[in-house]
């Protein structure tokens, strides 16, 4: 359980478990309100029809002309969402890949100029100043000791374990690295790595700094700042690496699309969508999945979407196809022990091979 960032697990869960839940009540709030204040006239009740519904009384299958604007409008912000929020998970998990197979070439961003590098050496520097200047404040994170003095970059590599009370010690480590630093080549792979841990490290202290209470909201942006010079070299996917990924979204999206839209769309609900119901869950996911994606949460799109719709069934008297819902919420609940216990065992056993 060291080996693991609790908290950061904590709210991966978290917003898997919880992202599903909020779509279906933001869903089910958007369609009451269109139930209650656009459906007083003939042309508005238009976008509660079904498809079937509105060829039997008009003789057309296709929604009203604004309707018809909304839905796509709508659809465009989901495959925006979903590819941002899917983008970085799969840019992430290459990223992981190779950095646990060619540390020496990805743990840190090899191709990072002599600026870049000076930037971070002045936020370590900068995050110090900080620290320094505001000791009594921070004592409830950070123990209130001197830091040591800044370690050579000749120094043989030590494995040092991180927490907030050795934070000042994990700055001073830090600063010894990038002394006279103009390219990461001049680190040993053993040091690079070294660096990764502790800028890392370095970065969630003073996140956690951030949200004290008495941290004011300047010192709040200030901190921030700091935060993304620091981690620069760290976080970062090469170009190809972000078209690679692109373009396998692209494809698999195109492949089994149809599998996944007639699920949500004609087996959730015991009757047809109307337009309202579609444009309802669309809003919703792509606004949901924004706001993930924009916050660095991972999320399932098609838990959203499917939750939301089954949200506007719910509010507008559908109901659902209980047996659906069984095998959605059958792997909602199992695919992350699941994951979790595949992963670990082959990891297992390709140690046993090694």
């Amino acid at each position: 359980m060291d080996a693991l960032n609790i908290p950061k697990v904590i709210n991966i869960f978290l917003s898997l478990v919880l992202s599903p839940i909020v779509g279906m009540v933001l869903a089910g709030i958007l369609i009451f309100l269109l139930r209650k204040y656009w459906s007083g006239t003939r042309k508005r009740s238009r976008i509660h029809m079904t498809p079937a519904e509105r060829e039997k009384k008009d003789g057309k299958k296709k929604p009203p002309f604004w309707t018809r604007i909304a839905l796509i409008v709508s659809a465009i912000g989901v495959s925006y969402s979903h590819g941002a929020n899917d983008g970085q998970k799969g840019i992430g998990l290459i990223m992981l890949v190779l950095i646990g197979v060619a540390p020496a070439g990805f743990v840190v961003n090899m191709n990072a100029s002599g600026y870049d590098i000076t930037r971070t050496r002045d936020a370590v520097d900068h995050l110090a100043q900080y620290y320094q200047q505001n000791s009594q404040s921070l004592q409830t994170i950070i123990a209130p000791a001197a830091a040591t003095p800044p370690v050579a970059t000749t120094a043989p590599v030590e494995e040092f374990h991180c927490s907030n009370e050795r934070a000042l010690e994990a700055v001073a480590h830090a600063q010894g690295m990038l002394t006279n630093l103009t390219s990461y080549a001049q680190l040993t792979p053993e040091k690079r790595s070294q660096l990764r841990r502790l800028l890392l490290c370095i970065s969630d202290t003073a996140d956690k700094v951030a949200k004290l209470p008495q941290t004011s909201a300047q010192n709040q942006k200030f901190l921030g700042d700091l935060r993304h010079d620091l981690l620069g070299t760290v976080e970062y996917a090469p170009v190809w690496i972000i078209i690679a990924v692109a373009l396998a979204l692209s494809a698999g999206t195109m492949v089994g699309w149809r599998r996944v839209a007639t699920t949500i769309g004609e087996k959730i609900g015991k009757k047809g969508m109307t337009y309202a119901q579609g444009m309802a869950a669309q809003v919703t996911a792509a606004a949901s999945i924004g706001i993930a994606s924009y916050t660095g949460m991972p999320v399932s799109t098609t838990h959203i979407l499917s939750s939301s719709v089954a949200g506007t069934m719910l509010v507008d008297g559908g109901g659902l196809q209980t047996k659906t819902i069984r095998s959605i919420a059958m792997a909602w609940v199992l695919t992350l022990p699941v994951s979790i216990l595949l992963s670990a065992s082959l990891y297992w056993i390709s140690l046993q091979i090694i």
